[in-house]
């Protein structure tokens, strides 16, 4: 036989009532702490725009973003070549200064060495497969990159904002994208 008597109730114990808006206050709680953004942030600032130079910015932010990050690239005064539509498709490879150029620098000085040493890394881009900066370009828009264009250089080299690719951000200045840098986890000069 059991001697287990139920023992009196507590006076200090919370009621049922008591209990559920404590529940429903740890909820909120929950909730609140929660609901912030975890995504972590990476800022690019691309500023060259030559052939070379696109693709680096642009394989870091799909990169970054098939990883969960909330990515923004500022593109400010060369840059903004990677945007335009028409110019980031015939973007230039510079011979003269490279020091991973197969070619020396007075070879590399001669008249149409541009366009040699440009015609050489398109075709080794096409024969290894790699992704178009087009190409780069929209899948990132696609997965949610921000690209934006810096609003002073757009009026300084008299861009037409009709020009970029549909999805990039126009109108950005300096301040904002300082503001996103100082948001983001990974800062990027490029």
């Amino acid at each position: 036989m059991s001697t287990d008597t139920p023992e009196a109730p507590d006076d200090d114990a919370p009621s049922r009532a008591e209990l559920a808006a404590r529940v429903d206050e740890l909820e909120d709680a929950l909730a609140e702490a929660t609901s912030e953004d975890d995504a972590k942030k990476m800022s690019i600032i691309a500023t060259k725009g030559t052939l070379d130079m696109a693709y680096p910015p642009l394989i870091l932010a799909s990169t970054a973003a098939a990883f969960g990050y909330d990515v923004t690239v500022f593109h400010t005064f060369w840059g903004l070549e990677i945007l335009h539509e028409e110019r980031s498709k015939n973007l230039k490879l510079s011979s003269v200064g490279n020091p991973n150029m197969p070619v020396p620098n007075a070879v590399a000085a001669l008249p149409g060495m541009d366009r040699v040493t440009t015609k050489m890394m398109e075709k080794k881009i096409a024969d290894n497969d790699t992704a178009s900066i087009e190409e780069l370009l929209e899948t990132s828009l696609e997965m949610g990159v921000e690209f934006q264009a810096c609003q002073m250089t757009i009026d300084l080299m008299d861009y037409d904002e009709d020009d970029f690719y549909d999805g990039v951000t126009t109108g950005v200045g300096a301040a904002t994208a300082l503001r996103d840098m100082a948001d983001a986890d990974i800062q990027l000069l490029v």
